[in-house]
């Protein structure tokens, strides 16, 4: 017995020791899953010949049951941020061989008026409501720029510029993350109920409405999967971007404002770097390199068209699959528990402002699309 203890001891010491692997392992696995039961269930079992259940759903429903049901070890922790973090956005990035520049130019025309309206709209309604509430400026400045901008990312990105405590910051990315992910499952059934005739105005709901990048993604992941239009896909993640980047424009702004209203003048400075979303760079050259390569008989004077359509697809289930396994990380970074530490008055908080923002969404999409 001695000898067996010792050696799940030295097995569980190497899995402390396993850096993003263990929690990376989990995340794959939960995506590979997903991708099975969606069509054992769906074309197996209901004889569709494309399966109605969406393995989004099923990874985000399974990491959501694991992170909550189980004591999940804490070696697992990296694995799951590195697959939220590093693989979302390289699935981001290979998204972008869907759409050829003029796509994105004509979604970004559109959608560029709700954004900043959306965003103004956000900001000033949670700067009041949080006066009268009594909430800190600190914590009220984070929960508006997560939801208006791009959630847990603008959290992170503002916290320092404006001296926001690790609690008022646990606070405001715990608001993001549930009521997104609330979001996230309900949006795109939201979406097609309002918008099923038009895609793109669709789209534009889901890319306004739902506060992080990752859960932007999975529910137009879900509406692409549910409702078979790729072009409400498109929609959301342009949309989503172009609110991304506005995050260069308005950490800068808090920490002036936080600077002055606390009177001082040795505020930290935002470098762009820190704060732009460098993979919104990677979208739109790999949305170049799509229009270079439709162009022309051959592509890039190399291959057939055949050939590249080929490797277009083969980068878009690449794409897919990566995207998969972040949702199962979303999942599993979802601790429901955690609204019991929120009070009332932030949580009321992070949901008006989430409903000022969806509702500010419908009305303005409604009256310019």
């Amino acid at each position: 017995m001695s000898q067996l203890g010792a050696r799940i001891n030295t097995g569980q010491s190497l899995l402390n020791r396993g850096g993003i692997w263990p929690g990376l392992a989990l995340a794959l696995g939960l995506a590979l899953c997903a991708q099975y039961l969606a069509r054992v269930i769906g074309v197996d079992g209901l004889g569709f010949s494309r399966s109605p259940v969406s393995p989004i759903l099923l990874a985000i429903l399974g990491g959501l049951a694991l992170r909550n049901l189980i004591a999940l070890p804490n070696y697992l922790d990296d694995g799951i941020r590195f697959a939220l973090n590093r693989l979302l956005k390289l699935g981001i990035i290979l998204m972008g061989i869907r759409l050829s520049l003029v796509t994105i130019g004509d979604i970004g025309l559109e959608a560029i008026p709700v954004v900043i309206a959306c965003i103004l709209t956000a900001l000033v309604v949670v700067n009041v409501v949080s006066r009268w509430l009594g909430l800190t400026p600190t914590l009220a400045a984070l929960i508006a720029v997560g939801t208006s901008i791009c959630g847990c990312t603008a959290i992170m990105a503002a916290a320092p510029v404006i001296r926001a405590s690790r609690a008022e910051i646990c606070y405001a990315v715990t608001c993001v993350a549930l009521f997104g992910t609330v979001g996230m499952l309900a949006y795109p059934f939201l979406a097609n109920w309002l918008f099923g005739d038009n895609p793109l105005a669709a789209g534009m709901l889901l890319g306004v409405g739902i506060h992080d990048t990752s859960q932007v993604v999975g529910a137009g992941l879900l509406y692409a999967q549910y409702f078979g239009s790729e072009a409400g896909l498109d929609a959301a993640v342009v949309t989503k971007l172009l609110r991304n980047l506005s995050i260069i424009l308005v950490v800068p702004a808090l920490g002036i404002i936080y600077a002055r209203s606390a009177q001082r003048d040795d505020h930290e400075r935002t470098s762009l770097h820190k704060t732009f979303p460098l993979f919104v760079v990677g979208f739109v050259l790999m949305s170049m390199l799509r229009t270079l390569g439709d162009s022309g008989d051959r592509a890039f004077g190399l291959v057939s068209q055949a050939d590249w359509q080929f490797a277009v697809s083969g980068i878009q289930q690449i794409s897919t699959l990566l995207l998969t396994i972040a949702m199962a990380a979303v999942g599993l970074s979802t601790n429901l528990r955690g609204i019991r530490g929120l009070g009332l008055q932030p949580a009321g908080v992070g949901l008006l402002a989430a409903t000022v923002v969806g509702g500010a969404g419908i009305l303005l999409i409604s009256t310019l699309v």
